[in-house]
This record gives C-alpha cells, sequence and structure tokens, in this order.
C-alpha cells in the first residue's frame, strides 16, 4: 500500500468515526425526546 492510499485510509478512518458520534449523538437525542413525549420525565 502506497502513501496515498494510507493517506485515504486514515481519512475514510476519521470520516467512520466522526459519523458514528454523530448518529450516537442523534439516537440520544431522539431517545431522549421520545421519553419525554411519553411522560417518563
Amino acid at each position: 500500500m502506497d502513501t496515498s492510499m494510507m493517506k485515504r485510509l486514515k481519512e475514510r478512518e476519521e470520516e467512520n468515526r466522526r459519523l458514528k458520534k454523530m448518529y450516537a449523538e442523534e439516537r440520544l437525542k431522539s431517545e431522549l425526546r421520545r421519553e419525554a413525549l411519553e411522560g417518563k420525565w
């Protein structure tokens, strides 16, 4: 694997990490909204 491929792989890994974090945060917000609407709070 050459250096340009390694660089692209690192970039993809970082983007993947960022998207997973964003997804987890949105899921948490959604869950909190759902619980609030159900009156659990």
